[in-house]
């Protein structure tokens, strides 16, 4: 299975985001996508979720050797850095109900218990409002159900991030499992992470995406050489590094 963006493009108020970017993306690897701040790595989600539209390009999903750009948005899981969830459920009631809706998708039927459980959330907290839940666990959520269904492609925004140091380390578990069965791409500005989970990282830098040899990542001079490359205002047409 694979993910395949071909000149993909995207332009907000005349500013250009993304400009003729490509890439393709594969089943049982998971991808670190490294930018600055404002270089776009959200609207290439949303591209890719279907949450908005490319200006140009395509956006395919390559699945038994037979190409779809017509593919349905279920096929994306999406885990954002500020979690949407229904403030009026509690964890219980909402896992309850994504399983009731999804079951058909959800190859290992689980009770919501232990579905729960499974990321950490204790018995006593299943039951509170999702509204009540820090960001950290109201994130443990979001990622929970999208792990569920086992996504074609599984985007991961910033997922990290609001996790104590035990969460983290369950949640880069999961991760690392989940790439078995889906193309994981996850943004991300801590380098460390993108070294330890990744098994290839590419930049979106001056609109474009730039793969990283993957015998280069685990390098000593590998973040001096990102730096690099992320710094470079001089550099618009980069070849794989």
């Amino acid at each position: 299975m694979k993910l395949i963006l071909e000149n993909v493009s995207k332009a907000f108020d005349n500013k250009q985001i993304i400009e003729q970017a490509n890439f393709t993306f594969e089943q049982g690897k998971i991808y670190g996508l490294l930018g600055r701040n404002g270089a776009g790595k959200t609207t290439l989600f949303n591209c890719i979720s279907k949450n908005i539209l490319p200006d140009a390009g395509s956006i395919i999903l390559e699945k038994n050797g037979e190409q779809h750009t017509n593919f349905e948005n279920t096929n994306i899981g999406f885990v954002y850095t500020t979690p949407h969830l229904p403030a009026f459920m509690t964890a219980y009631e909402f896992v309850r109900f994504f399983i009731d809706i999804n079951k058909e998708r959800i190859q290992q039927l689980k009770t919501p218990e232990a579905y729960l459980t499974s990321v950490g959330i204790d018995l006593s907290d299943q039951h509170r409002l999702l509204k009540d839940f820090s960001h950290g666990m109201q994130n443990k959520v979001q990622m929970l159900v999208s792990l569920m269904v086992e996504p074609p492609v599984l985007l991961l925004d910033e997922p990290l991030t609001s996790f104590d140091v035990v969460a983290a380390h369950e949640m880069k578990e999961l991760i690392l499992k989940a790439k078995t069965n889906s193309i994981v791409i996850f943004s991300t500005h801590i380098l460390q992470l993108a070294q330890d989970l990744c098994d290839e990282v590419v930049l979106l830098h001056h609109k474009k995406l730039i793969g990283v040899a993957s015998e280069r990542i685990h390098d000593r001079d590998f973040e001096e050489e990102v730096v690099q490359l992320l710094t470079d205002e001089a550099t618009e047409q980069e070849a794989e590094v």
